[in-house]
C-alpha cells in the first residue's frame, strides 16, 4: 500500500464523483464510515447511522474510524490505495495521520455553498431526509466538515469540473499518475519490407518486460519457433512470457475471428486488454479489397485492414462515405470482455517503473508515407508511427531495435521495387542451404504466395535507421551468409563472411548489431546487448 487517502467534504459536495473515479483508475479498495458503523452493530438506517457516529466520536475521540479500518487495510495491502470514504471530524483525520504518518493523504473536497445547496436540492435529498440544506448545514458535525478545508493536504474545488479532473488534482505529486518520461519502452520495427524475422527477435527478449504491446493488423504474420505459431494480432512474445500484460493498442485494426483464436489458442484472456477505440474489420472490409482490379495488383494480402482504417477516417460524419458505419473494439460484443484503455495501463506501467515491448508490423519500406508509392501499407510502420499508434511519447523511448535480414524480401507479384533482385537459387549457392527448404521458408505468412528476394540494399539501411532512430540492429537469417552459421552460439563463431558483413552493417547504420539470428529455434540468438 502506498496511500491511505481520506476524503473529507459538506454533505452533496460530490465526494462521490472524487472516489469513483479514483476506485475506476488505479489499484484501490475503498472502505465507507457508513460500513464501519454497520460493522458496530448500527442498523443500516440514515439516522442511525448519525447518532452512531456522534457517540463513538463522543466516546473514542475519533479513534473508531482509525481503529475500524485496521483490519480492512491489512486484507488489502497490495493496494496502491486505500481510499477512507469519508471522515467527518478533526480528531478522527488527526488518529489516522498519528498512525499512518507520511501514506495518509487528506483530500477535502469543496465548492460554492450555493452551488452545493442547489445540488442537494436538485437531487431530491429533501424529501429523502426531510431536512432543507440550511438544516442539515446547521448540525455541528456537519457545520465543523466545512473547517477540515484548513488542514487538508489537497483542497479540491468541485464546481465546473469533470470528475478526472477532480482526481487529476487530487492526486497530483503523489507518483499515482506518471511524473518525468523516464525511458521504459523498447520499440521493436523492420527496416525493410517485412518479413525479417521480428516474432523471431521478440519472442527471445520477452521475457525482459511486463507489458507486450502490438500495433498494427491481422495483415501481418509474426512467426514464433518455440512454441511454434504465427501471431497475427497478438504480440510475439504471448507465450514467451505467459506472466506479461499484453495490450492490442487504439491505432490497431482488429479481425474478431482472428484476435479471439489468437487469445483462446494462447491462454491470454486473463492478461489481454484491447484498446476501446481499436478499430474492427468487417467482412465487407475484406471484400472490398479483394474485388477485381483492385489492391491485389499492389501485392497486398487483402486481409481488410486498410479499407477499415479508410472507414475510420471517412465515416466520421452521421452518413458514411465509404461502406458501413464504423464499429470500435468497445461496440463489438465478443470482444467487450476484453477492452479497456490501453493508454490508462501504460500509465500504470510508467508508475511502477516497469519495461514495455512494443512490437510493429510490416517494414520500413512498406511505410505510406516514406515507401514506394502506391505499393505500400495503410500504416505508418517507422517507429514513430508505432508509437503513435500504441499512444507513447517519443521520450519515453529506451532503444529501437531494427530487424534486417540479409537480403530482403517482398510478397511475391506486383508488389513493387525492391532494389536489385535475385533468385533463390542463388542464395542457396552462396550460402549452402538447401534449395527446396528456402522455398519453403519463403512462403507469406498471410498470402501463401511464394516471395520475391533481392541483394542486400545498403542505401535502405542507412535510410531506414535514419527514419526509425535506430539505436540497436538485429540481423535475421545469418544462416544465408552462409549454414555453417547455423552451428554458431557466440559470435566468434559466426564465418569471417558473417563478422564482416556484420562490421559493415554497423558502420552503415550507426548502430551495432546486437542480435543475431542463426537458425529459426528458441537458442538460435547470439546476443550481444549491453543495455543499460
Amino acid at each position: 500500500m502506498r496511500y491511505i487517502i481520506v476524503i473529507s467534504g459538506p454533505v452533496a459536495v460530490g465526494k462521490s464523483a472524487l472516489a469513483d473515479e479514483l476506485l475506476q483508475r488505479f489499484s484501490s479498495h475503498r472502505i465507507s464510515t457508513r460500513q464501519l458503523l454497520i460493522d458496530t452493530g448500527c442498523p443500516n438506517e440514515r439516522d442511525a447511522l448519525i447518532e452512531a457516529g456522534k457517540r463513538l466520536d463522543a466516546e473514542t475521540e475519533g479513534r473508531w474510524v482509525r481503529d475500524g479500518i485496521a483490519r480492512y487495510v491489512a486484507e488489502h495491502e497490495r493496494k496502491d490505495v486505500i481510499l477512507v470514504d469519508a471522515v467527518r471530524t478533526a480528531p478522527q483525520i488527526a488518529h489516522l495521520r498519528e498512525t499512518y504518518r507520511e501514506r495518509l493523504v487528506h483530500a477535502h473536497v469543496t465548492a460554492p455553498f450555493e452551488v452545493i445547496k442547489k445540488r442537494y436540492e436538485d437531487r431530491g435529498s429533501t424529501a429523502d431526509t426531510g431536512m432543507t440544506y440550511d438544516q442539515v448545514r446547521a448540525d455541528p458535525t456537519e457545520a465543523g466538515v466545512w473547517s477540515l478545508e484548513a488542514t487538508a493536504d489537497r483542497v479540491v474545488v468541485n464546481h465546473n469540473r469533470e470528475p478526472a479532473s477532480l482526481l487529476a488534482l487530487a492526486v497530483t505529486g503523489l507518483g499515482l499518475f506518471p511524473g518525468a518520461a523516464v525511458p521504459l519502452i523498447d520499440v521493436i520495427v523492420s527496416g525493410q519490407y517485412g518479413s525479417e524475422g521480428k516474432g523471431h527477435i521478440c519472442a527471445h527478449i520477452a521475457t525482459e518486460y511486463g507489458m507486450l504491446v502490438r500495433v498494427g493488423g491481422p495483415n501481418a504474420g509474426h512467426q514464433v519457433a518455440d512454441p511454434r505459431y504465427n501471431y497475427r494480432q497478438l504480440p510475439s512474445g504471448t507465450q514467451s512470457n505467459p506472466d506479461a500484460k499484453i495490450l492490442i493498442a487504439a491505432g490497431s485494426t482488429i479481425s474478431p475471428t482472428r484476435i479471439l483464436r489468437e487469445i483462446a489458442e494462447c491462454g491470454a484472456a486473463q492478461r489481454i486488454v484491447i484498446d476501446e477505440q481499436a478499430m474492427v474489420i468487417e467482412e465487407a472490409d475484406i471484400e472490398f479489397e479483394s474485388r477485381d482490379g483492385g489492391l491485389g495488383t499492389i501485392g497486398s494480402t487483402k486481409q481488410g485492414a486498410g479499407s477499415a482504417l479508410a472507414r475510420k477516417i471517412l465515416n466520421r460524419g452521421k452518413t458514411p462515405m465509404l461502406g458501413g458505419m464504423v464499429r470500435l473494439a468497445q461496440d463489438h460484443p465478443d470482444l467487450t470482455p476484453f477492452v479497456g484503455s490501453v493508454g490508462l495501463e501504460l500509465e500504470r506501467a510508467y508508475c511502477s517503473g516497469t519495461h514495455v515491448m512494443l512490437e510493429g508490423t510490416q517494414g520500413t519500406g512498406l511505410s505510406i508515407h516514406h515507401g514506394h508509392y502506391p505499393n505500400v501499407t495503410a500504416r505508418e510502420t517507422t517507429a514513430a508511427g508505432c508509437l503513435a499508434d500504441a499512444g507513447i511519447a517519443p521520450s519515453r523511448v529506451r532503444r529501437v531495435v531494427m530487424v534486417m535480414r540479409r537480403y530482403p524480401i517482398r510478397v511475391g507479384g506486383e508488389s513493387g521495387p525492391m532494389g536489385i533482385e535475385i533468385d533463390f537459387e542463388t542464395v542457396s549457392k552462396r550460402s549452402g542451404v538447401p534449395l527446396d527448404e528456402i522455398l519453403k521458408t519463403e512462403v507469406g505468412s498471410v498470402s501463401g504466395n511464394q516471395r520475391r528476394i533481392a541483394e542486400f540494399d545498403w542505401e535502405q539501411l542507412r535510410r531506414s535507421s535514419v527514419l526509425n532512430g535506430a539505436t540497436d540492429i538485429a540481423l535475421s537469417f545469418s544462416d544465408y551468409i552462409s549454414v555453417d552459421n547455423r552451428k554458431a552460439q557466440h559470435f566468434d563463431q559466426l564465418t569471417a563472411e558473417t563478422r564482416e558483413f556484420i562490421a559493415s552493417v554497423e558502420a552503415v547504420a550507426n548502430a551495432p548489431v546486437s542480435l543475431i539470428s542463426t537458425r529459426f529455434a528458441k537458442p538460435g540468438v547470439i546476443d550481444r546487448r549491453d543495455w543499460r
